[in-house]
């Protein structure tokens, strides 16, 4: 008796293969893909999404780019979604006859790309910095700090996805991130677990250029349960809960020393080959802005970032032009206002530079 049994000792069984020809197999694949495609577009177009460019690392690099490749002084802007939203590039080129450079990123101190500017001993001009306290003076803002990295370290294929990406953008609406299916389903109101607290995810909030202008999208303005959304998901914003209030001051004052040293130190290093530096304090209002005056006041951190750099500032506060503007959720400027803002600023600045160059 055999140990073994071959497996070639085994019966075949033949499958039959359905007689169908593969064209038509390829035909069918390919109207219910755009079948579906087309049904999720419609979908977001009915919801009011409109194309925009995604607000990618790669898209980010390009910018960081130009000032690399332009020469001569550049008007760069770094910052929060602040200078991002509120700042209006078509609008600043038209009084300047120069169109800045955007490098401002949401949800993320611009510390790092702060100092990064201050190293490259190429790079001449102007520097806009925007301040969000929360995010300026404390370690938590550190959302798309990889966006440097990716300047740095861009392989071909991801510079040839980049540009691919780019050609679609523009046409579809349902090509953004917050759209995705994934990210759909975490949105759904699945049972809470004990422990577990239930944060409510940032949500789109803008439609941007090519060159990376943006405005608040329009929905916010329009749609008063999607603004109520974004005002929420603000609301929750801030240091880990059940920190003791004790530990929570040490570590806001930590982070205020550790923001304005490195400030300085950048400041230093500019102003040393020429490039002004100014530092903006766009508008907020309501309850967020109320809560971001209690967990880091004006006194303890904008005024002392001015004050120890010797850079000017511009605090919203201290400008009527910058004030009795709307920010539908809290935090951005309309975009009728996000125009208006932004010519006032240009002023503002103009006013200060001539006042400080004056002997």
């Amino acid at each position: 008796m055999p140990s073994s049994i071959s497996s070639s000792d085994q019966p075949v069984v033949e499958r039959p293969v359905p007689a169908l020809a593969w064209s038509v197999a390829a035909v069918v694949a390919l109207i219910t893909a755009v079948a579906l495609i087309g049904a999720w577009e419609w979908h977001w177009r009915d919801f009011g999404a409109t194309s925009t460019y995604r607000n990618s690392d790669g898209l980010w690099a390009i910018q960081r780019r130009v000032v690399d490749r332009v020469e001569g002084d550049k008007t760069v802007i770094v910052g929060s979604s602040r200078v991002l939203f509120d700042i209006q590039l078509p609008v600043w080129e038209e009084l300047a006859g120069e169109r800045p450079v955007q490098l401002a990123l949401e949800g993320t101190s611009p510390i790092t790309f702060f100092q990064d500017l201050a190293n490259d001993e190429d790079f001449t001009g102007l520097l806009i910095v925007g301040v969000t306290p929360d995010l300026y003076f404390t370690d938590f803002g550190v959302r798309r700090l990889a966006a440097l990295d990716y300047y740095r370290k861009e392989s071909p294929s991801q510079w040839f996805g980049q540009r691919l990406s780019m050609a679609v953008e523009p046409h579809l609406a349902f090509y953004h991130e917050d759209y995705a299916l994934f990210t759909c389903l975490r949105r759904l109101p699945w049972p809470e677990r004990a422990g577990v607290p239930n944060y409510r995810d940032v949500r789109r909030l803008e439609t941007m250029a090519a060159d990376r202008n943006t405005r608040l999208w329009r929905k916010l303005e329009e749609d008063i349960a999607y603004r109520d959304y974004a005002r929420s998901v603000w609301m929750q914003l801030g240091p880990p809960p059940g920190i003791p209030e004790a530990e929570l001051r040490r570590m806001m004052i930590a982070g205020v020393e550790k923001a304005i040293a490195a400030s300085r130190a950048a400041v230093e290093k500019l102003e040393k080959r020429g490039v002004e530096v100014i530092f903006v304090r766009m508008p907020s209002s309501g309850d967020f802005y109320a809560a971001e005056n209690r967990r880091m006041p004006r006194a303890q951190s904008w005024d002392r970032l001015i004050a120890e750099t010797g850079a000017i500032g511009v605090h919203f506060e201290d400008h009527a032009e910058l004030q009795g503007l709307e920010t539908p959720e809290w935090s951005h400027l309309s975009g009728a206002d996000a125009d208006r803002a932004t010519r006032s600023l240009y002023g503002i600045i103009r006013t200060e530079l001539a006042a400080r160059r004056t002997p």
